[in-house]
């Protein structure tokens, strides 16, 4: 009878095993680096695999190099969630390579702006950003003030500015664009502008935090940069400020996706869900300074005072994600020509 027992119990347990292996889900995630990406840890997919017990798979990458990757598996996609800009996002939009975002089954979206979600269901912004001015405040005792004081011959070679491929550089160019009297359809005077800065800027890059190490080694003074970045820095040590230009920064809404071909469309949206939700926006704005989209979230002092709220928000500039996505390859193979190095 004792055998019998302890037989039975073995076979009770494999099945348990058998079970919880059957039904352990994976969601593969492209996700912008660095300390984005420890954050989003901390903030969301610890929380969502604490809930749903689903494993995430992180790969860090830009806006850029995730649209080319959906573009090239078409539908068979390795990811089951990307992160990218609006802009790309709206492209990979017009390709018909996006699944649906079913809003009915987001707990969360009855707090969440409106203006964060896409008419036509394909993407949401979980946080608003923006491309602004930061410097090192141990080298640089009068502050910039605008998108012009970037060109005073006493930054040259201490400026960071970003390559094309990634949003700010992309947005840094239209900035100076419009300061020049530019617009979508005519490109000319942002690419005059910026080519001398580009040649005498100390770095083109092309991942954000590449920027962490060099204002460490004093090799920049100022760069062109995000608030969130830059407030992960100084909470690290490093003595900077951010500046947002009086012209108005760039606004940034940053994006989730689904692209076609996930495997596990369903707990794509769950994890959507976690990245709305108040628990999980109210911790990303206080530890990577993101501007929360859900309307319940209250800030701190110390992240309101980088994030872009109040009259930051109110000066954005939002460029017409549709006229940015349509413009863009074209504006990238100039680039090529004519800008990097």
């Amino acid at each position: 009878m004792m055998k019998f027992r302890l037989a039975a119990l073995s076979t009770a347990l494999l099945c348990v095993s058998t079970v919880s292996v059957v039904h352990a889900e994976e969601l593969v995630v492209g996700i912008f680096g660095g300390s984005f990406a420890e954050a989003s840890q901390t903030c969301h997919i610890q929380p969502f695999e604490k809930k749903t017990g689903a494993k995430v798979l992180t790969k860090p990458g830009n806006s850029a190099q995730f649209a080319a990757g959906v573009r090239a598996t078409r539908g068979k996609s390795d990811f089951d969630i990307i992160y990218i800009d609006n802009s790309l996002a709206t492209q990979l939009k017009s390709e018909n390579l996006l699944e649906t975002i079913d809003k009915s089954k987001l707990t969360n979206a009855g707090s969440v702006a409106p203006m964060a979600f896409d008419p036509d269901g394909k993407y949401v912004a979980f946080m608003t950003g923006a491309t602004v001015i930061v410097y090192d405040t141990t080298q640089i005792k009068t502050p910039p003030q605008s998108w012009e004081d970037l060109f005073k011959p006493e930054y040259k070679g201490k400026l960071a500015i970003g390559d094309i491929s990634g949003t700010s550089g992309m947005q840094f160019l239209l900035a100076l664009n419009k300061l020049k009297g530019g617009t979508i359809e005519n490109m000319d005077p942002g690419f005059e502008a910026i080519k001398p800065l580009a040649k005498d800027s100390a770095q083109l890059y092309t991942q954000a935090d590449q920027l962490v190490s060099m204002f460490e080694r004093k090799e920049i003074a100022v760069a062109v940069w995000y608030p969130d970045r830059a407030g992960s820095a100084i909470d690290a040590g490093l003595p900077l400020a951010v500046v947002y230009p009086k012209e108005g920064a760039v606004g940034i809404l940053p994006t989730v996706v689904i692209p076609k071909g996930s495997k596990n469309p369903e707990l794509a949206l769950k994890y959507i869900d976690e990245l709305l939700s108040v628990d999980g926006q109210t911790c990303f704005a206080e530890k990577k300074y993101a501007g929360p989209v859900n309307t319940a979230v209250k800030l701190s002092d110390k992240a309101a005072a980088i994030v872009p709220i109040g009259h930051n928000f109110d000066n954005l500039w939002l460029p017409d994600p549709t006229e940015v996505a349509k413009n863009l390859p074209g504006w990238m193979k100039r680039w090529q020509r004519e800008v990097a190095r």
